[in-house]
């Protein structure tokens, strides 16, 4: 989620749900010394973290050498060494400890940060913005790069978090490349953190710069990793959700020259008057619209040299009463030339947003043999918020399976419209339950729903894409729910897709706050449940669900977490297991689907859990140190293989845990 009153929602997610916040620290030099990691007095012998240490000599791997494993955003590495016989023999084997925490005065939000793993070495950053290179065979720190940038201030929206670096080499160079909170792109050499002295101004460059408008690091940062695609750096931006200027930073995506950070190439995500879709941005409102940005991550076909980028909702994202029309580029694919940004081809998944359904995730690149075909079609799939699955040939941008128009709802809210219909996918159906309708709402017990219907009431309820009212929209999935910047995991050998979601109805108002930069405001706050605690609405609240990409079909579903069974009111009814709303992470490997999910010490005990790839049974569990904040990654080094998680939060020391098999087979 990318919006500045979230945390405030956050926090009432937290005392139920179990959403973990996160905190940190680290020192203030250029290049920093590894952190003093004296574990606690009361830690035991697997709880101490390691000190300084140097690459190991690595014989063989099976590297994760991007974000989301490769370039194609699969989450699938394909080790055979764990398999649903050894699974639970996994246990920890080393506990690396966040720099974060021993910076003082500054407070990170969730370590949500998943390491790269090239040559038998991590490379990550910290919830602080700092850069890391880690042994990957026993957790020893090589260098800490703290660029200081905690010291610019609290970055908007989610403050400080920081999802990852990324990485390129050729002959003659290694380099990791870092987004900070106080937006900057900053290139290091990856065998000791210095900087790219050729690289930008001594390494760095100013993101702020070259907007068009004067852009402060109070609206405007980087939390996710760049990605670099061919010869190219691309990096986006967190850019704050409300108004708080009347000119808002726009979300331009840029590319840089990976050597010398010589600006290549700025994709304008709000057409200037002249530009293909200036027209969509009625009354001049391009000019001071902000927002329409790629927070998250974004993906890369190398061969055919495009990059694919996953929009967000122009800036106040429940009211565009302001930036009247369709809004082009908000919540929009857009495919890039990776080397002009010239646009290759691009689809809106919600018209004139005002529901704050970003496109979350960086979309999966497959190679797909469909259905009646002999010879596989390149295909790109967007998981969104309020989840769909939309899937294109990657380079055309034509549609796999038609998607329709669909009428909806006129706006009530004063100078508010609303579009007059939105994109739905024949295939694959939603892999999320959308709208808040009686046939949504639970039936546990006649009397729990009555209870509920009666709580509902007070709302406005719909189908999907029912607009935000002043009384105020009920809406499922809610901005928090449906797919996240987790991602979908992808096995190429059985052509499945697995998606991670979470069911979090919200309740929008539209209040009228009376300022000179909008006059309407969107208010979001989180509805799970009534005073009881049962919830609203129909389960499973969290779930991976499994889909066949050659023919669009849902193979299984199964809920994740647990919790809501053991409330009185529902005890004694043959209910299942009804999953819980909290972030779910996957990766996928030749033969396991491996998935964490958030929590707190009030929730439920930290698992990673093990499914079978085809039929979604629960193969075993495996009990953490900490709750998972971020997406897992999984690796080889000479033989033995890694599972390594983000954990950390306020008053938790901010963490990588890596799981192995003590008996390596």
């Amino acid at each position: 989620m990318n919006f500045l009153r979230i945390s405030m929602v956050l926090a009432i997610i937290l005392l139920f749900i179990g959403l973990h916040a996160c905190s940190g620290g680290g020192g203030n030099d250029p290049i920093t010394p590894a952190p003093d990691n004296t574990p606690p007095s009361d830690a035991s012998a697997d709880e101490i973290c390691t000190g300084s240490g140097t690459p190991p000599e690595v014989l063989n791997q099976l590297q994760w050498p991007h974000y989301a494993a490769d370039q194609n955003s699969s989450r699938f590495v394909p080790t055979t060494r764990l398999t649903r016989d050894n699974f639970t023999n996994l246990t920890v084997a080393w506990r690396w400890c966040s720099p974060d925490d021993s910076i003082n005065d500054f407070i990170p939000n969730k370590h949500e940060s998943t390491p790269i793993m090239i040559d038998g070495v991590l490379y990550n950053s910290t919830s602080l913005s700092q850069a890391v290179a880690i042994n990957a065979l026993s957790g020893e720190s090589i260098w800490v790069f703290d660029p200081g940038s905690y010291l610019a201030g609290e970055p908007p929206n989610l403050g400080f978090v920081n999802r990852g670096v990324a990485y390129w080499s050729d002959e003659s160079n290694r380099h990791i490349f870092l987004g900070t909170g106080d937006s900057r792109l900053i290139a290091l050499h990856a065998t000791d953190g210095v900087r790219v002295s050729t690289f930008g101004d001594n390494g760095e460059i100013d993101l702020t710069q070259g907007l068009g408008r004067e852009v402060s690091n109070q609206y405007y940062g980087v939390s996710s990793a760049p990605l670099v695609c061919g010869n190219t750096v691309v990096v986006g931006a967190s850019i704050l959700d409300y108004p708080s200027v009347k000119a808002m930073p726009p979300g331009d995506v840029r590319g840089f020259d990976v050597l010398t950070g010589d600006l290549k190439w700025q994709f304008r995500s709000i057409p200037q008057s002249g530009e293909v879709g200036n027209e969509t941005w009625e009354n001049d409102s391009y000019l001071e619209t902000g927002g329409v940005n790629v927070w998250t991550t974004m993906s890369c076909d190398a061969e055919r040299g495009i990059v694919y980028l996953p929009f967000s909702t122009p800036t106040n994202d429940y009211y565009g009463g302001d930036r009247l029309g369709d809004n082009l580029f908000g919540e929009s694919l857009v495919a890039l030339d990776t080397e002009t940004g010239s646009r290759v081809w691009h689809y809106q998944m919600v018209h004139h947003g005002i529901w704050d359904y970003d496109l979350p995730a960086a979309p999966n690149l497959m190679d797909v043999v469909l259905t009646g075909e002999s010879e596989p079609t390149p295909i790109v799939a967007q998981v969104t918020k309020h989840g769909f699955t939309f899937v294109f040939d990657r380079t055309s941008g034509s549609p796999i399976w038609p998607i329709e128009e669909w009428p909806v709802s006129a706006s009530t809210v004063t100078g508010e419209r609303a579009a007059l219909s939105q994109p739905v996918p024949t295939k694959p159906l939603p892999f999320e339950r959308q709208g808040t309708g009686e046939e949504n709402v639970i039936d546990f017990t006649a009397s729990l729903r009555q209870a509920a219907l009666d709580y509902l009431a007070q709302f406005d309820l719909g189908p999907l894409f029912t607009p935000p009212t002043e009384k105020g929209t009920v809406i499922l999935p809610g901005i928090g729910g449906g797919a996240n910047w987790s991602g979908a995991g992808y096995h190429p050998g059985k052509q499945f897709l697995y998606i991670p979601s979470v069911s979090l109805p919200f309740v929008i108002r539209i209040e009228d706050q009376g300022q000179t930069t909008t006059r309407f405001v969107g208010n979001p706050d989180v509805v799970l449940t009534t005073a009881n605690n049962v919830p609203l609405f129909k389960p499973p609240y969290g779930r991976i669900t499994a889909i066949d990409m050659a023919s669009g079909n849902h193979v299984w579903m199964t809920p994740v977490g647990t919790g809501f069974e053991s409330l009185p009111e529902l005890a004694g009814l043959d209910i299942g297991i009804l999953g819980v709303p909290r972030r779910i992470f996957v990766a996928v490997t030749e033969h396991l689907l491996l998935a964490s999910q958030e929590g707190n010490e009030n929730s439920q005990e930290p698992l990673l859990r093990a499914y079978d790839l085809e039929t979604g049974e629960l193969i075993g569990t495996v009990p953490l140190p900490a709750h998972p904040m971020g997406t897992l990654s999984v690796y080889e080094v000479n033989d033995q293989v890694f599972v390594v998680l983000p954990t950390g939060s306020s008053g938790s020391r901010s963490e990588l845990v890596a799981l192995s098999l003590s008996n390596q087979e």
